[in-house]
């Protein structure tokens, strides 16, 4: 009696042993062979077009798949950075074009408690993480549709105002008028010069004199147009101003008559709805969606497309002629197209963002945040952007979106860009009134003691009053 419980203990604790091991190695999906290894089943997308991102193909020497392109590159990199060896074997699964999401839904679903990753293009999205957990991503992703650029130049009849901006105009103004009052006060008392039968000077102080002269000077300078030293340095202070003024808007006026302004077609999504244009999409890509339920398009408003030379295709022919007016698709692949055909079309509207692309492991997997530290470190070593360049050039697919909203035109100058010789300006032409006409001072310090003569002794005799008053 005793061996059959002393049995049944034993039993109990081997039991309690290996569900407690389960436990501490999480499913079957990290289980590791007798050489420290992890064996993992990699399964990879097989399709048409994109074959940046991952290009299957079979070795007849081999007897095998030789996988290659931009998540796959990803992925080998992660590997090297894991604690333990990993023995990787390749399964590649057909997805056909026009069933791409649905295909990869049906992958996820199917993932079993073994060692095994889908690696590739995929998109990290709520409704999948249902089904897998997935890595951080490891790049920057996004819908954003790509049109045709507008080439042109910017003219109307009011283009001569826009080298400056309409604050910098004021103040030119402004500082005209000033000087111009400065140096009509300051040539007041000035006769007629020699040789003249007039002087300017001795015109009306009206107000469209004081504007006109500077102004008049600075385009069609006279000489001996002043006599007076201070007026000439006010004068000489004011030319200045004005030639750096002239030179400035001359060269950004031959800017704007002459460079190349490059402006998307179509702004935004309701330009696109509004006309009633036609646009595309990756084939079984869950962009269909988001085109119908975010962004409001009829579903009869929809072309499907499989890689980038459709992509081309159908906006080069236009809406009206069987193509579409814009691409909408994951911003990865349209900075691929951009780096292909980019020289006549840009990124343009919104952007619905997701999450960007991951690597997919059954629920609960261990190996999950492995990974997730894998490619934190890839990012950070510098590996990720030779990865990009090596398959997207320099313009990286997780960097900056270089090409929104491009327009080489310049813009308005503004008065701060000048404001250090505003006040110099400013400060010369007072300082050189005040000492140019010193009745001023004068007239003022006079006025001051007249004004203390007159109340000053009206508070100081009281005190007066009433010392003569204890003499007497």
């Amino acid at each position: 009696m005793k061996g059959n419980c002393f049995l049944s203990i034993f039993y109990c604790f081997l039991i309690d042993l290996l569900v407690l091991q389960q436990a501490a190695t999480g499913n079957g999906s990290n289980a590791r062979l007798k050489n420290g290894e992890i064996k993992l089943r990699v399964r990879v997308p097989m399709r048409d077009g994109f074959p940046q991102f991952v290009n299957v193909v079979w070795d007849p020497s081999q007897q095998n798949y030789t996988v290659s392109g931009y998540c796959m590159d990803v992925f080998y990199a992660v590997v090297t950075r894991l604690p333990f060896n990993v023995s990787l074997h390749i399964v590649p699964f057909v997805v056909e074009s026009n069933q791409v999401s649905r295909r990869r839904h049906a992958i996820l679903k199917q993932m079993s408690t073994e060692s095994e990753v889908v690696v590739g293009d995929l998109t990290i999205r709520a409704n999948r993480s249902n089904y897998v957990d997935f890595t951080v991503p490891y790049t920057g992703s996004g819908v954003k549709m790509v049109v045709p650029v507008q080439h042109g130049r910017d003219q109307n009849m009011w283009t001569f105002v826009k080298p400056f901006s309409w604050d910098l105009w004021l103040r030119i103004i402004i500082i005209s008028t000033f000087i111009g009052l400065a140096i009509l006060i300051m040539e007041r008392n000035v006769s007629a010069l020699p040789n003249q039968e007039g002087s300017p000077n001795q015109k009306k102080l009206c107000p469209a004199t004081i504007l006109l002269f500077p102004i008049s000077q600075a385009i069609l300078p006279e000489k001996q147009v002043v006599v007076k030293s201070w007026s000439r340095f006010v004068l000489m202070v004011w030319l200045l101003l004005a030639l750096v003024l002239m030179q400035s808007y001359t060269a950004n006026l031959t800017s704007i008559l002459t460079l190349d302004k490059l402006r998307p077609s179509f702004q935004n999504v309701n330009d696109l709805r509004r006309g009633g244009y036609y646009v595309g999409y990756q084939s079984g890509s869950y962009v269909y969606d988001v085109l119908i339920d975010q962004f409001k398009f009829d579903p009869s408003k929809l072309r499907p497309y499989s890689n980038i030379a459709e992509y081309y295709d159908a906006l080069k022919l236009g809406s009206k002629n069987g193509g579409v007016a814009a691409i909408f698709d994951e911003v990865p692949y349209l900075k691929l197209y951009l780096k292909e055909y980019g020289s006549n079309y840009i990124l343009a509207g919104p952007e619905y963002r997701n999450a960007g692309f991951g690597f997919a492991f059954p629920l609960n997997s261990n190996l999950t945040a492995y990974f997730s530290r894998g490619i934190l470190n890839v990012i950070e070593s510098g590996i990720m952007n030779e990865i990009e360049e090596k398959y997207f050039g320099k313009n990286e697919i997780g960097g900056e979106d270089s090409s929104a909203e491009i327009s080489s035109a310049p813009l308005s100058l503004s008065f701060h860009s000048f404001a250090g010789l505003f006040i110099i300006a400013g400060i010369s032409t007072l300082l050189a009134l005040l000492i140019s006409e010193r009745f001023i001072c004068q007239r003022l310090i006079l006025t001051a003691k007249a004004f203390t003569q007159r109340y000053v002794p009206h508070f100081s005799n009281p005190v007066q009053d009433s010392t003569h008053g204890t003499v007497a």
